[in-house]
């Protein structure tokens, strides 16, 4: 299968107007794929006490003194998409935005300000292997565990020193696999992080805007590495020990044919990004996502399924803001402003049906049936954007209506990211308020 799959954007001071931090996603997905948006409060997780040993848990010994029988501690787990792993004592709240079948996350955001997106990359190293870590479980775990783009990259390359990459990244049993590249941003600075199987390399962006696409974009600025990452391409002969290293050119494909279609996806981002340097900002991020003649809003098998936009204020005592659609194609949806508050109910409106131990992703042989994960603003956008798609006129003027109600959100948040939030009660449900007042406008149309 082509890689097309997803265009992640990241642009700093002085590229962005004021001092704020823009972030942007378009997750590129099966085109039958749901992608829910969810909340998950911060959580604190305390191992169990002194047990007598049973081999029907994970369990670590645990010195007991002069007591004669042998005691473990049992550990906390998480189980992720195919495999169960050890748990953190406490998690960072977390904004996700997911594709429903599954644990982890194409794309999100953290209390602290942390954005994450993920790309399918492909190069010598053979991505099919057995179940583990997904490429979006990492997404999320680093979500989870880094209050800081940087701490991020010591979760992520932890987490996939330990227990791998792999498994399906898709519903279905394609066995379509890649390995993964990360841009990572916070308050002060941007990390893009690529890998190829347990190898990784890792450049700092400190200022103006980078966007990635599905290859490999790291050449000879490498800010930190996997210590054997060098013996191991010149163990495979892909580097001679003696010419700069190069971590694209050496981790790629000996033929560049397979991704001409994201080189090109990324060429159209980056003179997109140029065409707004020094003044870009969350509506400028916006409409580079949705763009159709760049590739960049993608239609077909793969589309755009899911779209992030955040605005991060470099001043941590200012809110972040950040805008999901929850629903395919931005250019027929509405972004949707997500504020992190005390007192955040359950987004019901774009959480999808959970089908629990009966759901066919976590049976083997997996993938034997596709459930409905359809959530309730899915159903009523996607009647919308059939009504758009084949009645001009009145598909226009949704459109429209969709903008204004996109563009009062804007607008109304402009002041709370430039002054802080003074009445906190309104932003609560925010997000899902304005889920409502899109879904309102869909009964009408």
């Amino acid at each position: 299968m082509e890689p097309s799959s997803c265009d992640t954007f990241v642009a700093l001071p002085p590229s962005t107007l004021g001092q704020r931090i823009i972030f942007g996603k378009n997750s590129d997905r099966p085109c039958d794929e749901v992608q829910e948006v969810v909340y998950v409060p911060a959580s604190d997780y305390a191992a169990g006490g002194a047990v007598e040993v049973c081999n029907r848990h994970r369990l670590v010994f645990k010195n007991i003194g002069k007591l004669s029988c042998i005691v473990m501690t049992i550990l906390s787990s998480v189980k992720c998409t195919y495999i169960e792993i050890e748990q953190v004592p406490h998690t960072h709240a977390v904004v996700l935005s997911k594709p429903a079948w599954l644990w982890g996350a194409e794309m999100g955001a953290n209390e602290h300000g942390v954005c994450i997106g993920n790309e399918a990359v492909w190069g010598r190293e053979s991505a099919d292997g057995e179940e583990a870590l997904l490429g979006m479980d990492l997404v999320r775990l680093g979500l989870e565990r880094a209050d800081t783009a940087e701490k991020a990259v010591d979760v992520i390359t932890e987490l996939l020193q330990k227990y791998g990459q792999g498994g399906s990244c898709m519903e279905d049993e394609s066995g379509f696999t890649y390995h993964n590249s990360f841009l990572i941003s916070d308050r002060k600075e941007a990390w893009l992080l690529e890998t190829s199987a347990k190898y990784w390399a890792a450049e700092r962006v400190e200022s103006g805007y980078r966007n990635i696409s599905n290859q490999y974009d790291i050449t000879t600025k490498i800010d930190r590495e996997h210590p054997e990452m060098r013996d191991y391409a010149r163990s495979k002969k892909w580097w001679d020990g003696k010419s700069k290293f190069n971590f694209a050119s050496i981790y790629s494909y000996l033929t560049t044919a397979r991704i001409e279609a994201s080189g090109s996806r990324y060429c159209e981002g980056k003179m997109l990004l140029e065409k707004s340097n020094g003044s870009i900002t969350a509506e400028t991020m916006m409409a580079i996502l949705r763009d159709k003649e760049s590739g960049i809003n993608m239609e077909g098998m793969f589309m755009s399924t899911g779209s992030m936009v955040s605005m991060v204020p470099t001043d941590p005592a200012l809110p972040a803001v950040h805008y999901f659609t929850a629903t395919p194609d931005p250019e027929r949806s509405v972004f949707k402003p997500f504020i992190f508050m005390e007192g955040i109910e359950h987004i019901k409106e774009t959480c999808s049906p959970n089908y629990g131990a009966d759901d066919p992703v976590k049976k083997k042989p997996r993938f034997q049936s596709k459930p409905d994960r359809k959530h309730k603003l899915f159903v009523k956008h996607e009647l919308v954007s059939a009504i758009i798609e084949s009645h001009k006129d009145r598909g226009q003027k949704i459109t429209e209506k969709m903008r204004r109600i996109e563009k009062s959100k804007i607008d109304q948040l402009e002041k709370i990211v430039s002054e802080g939030i003074t009445g906190p009660d309104h932003l609560v449900n925010l997000f899902s308020n304005c889920v409502q007042e899109e879904m309102a406008l869909y009964e009408k149309s």
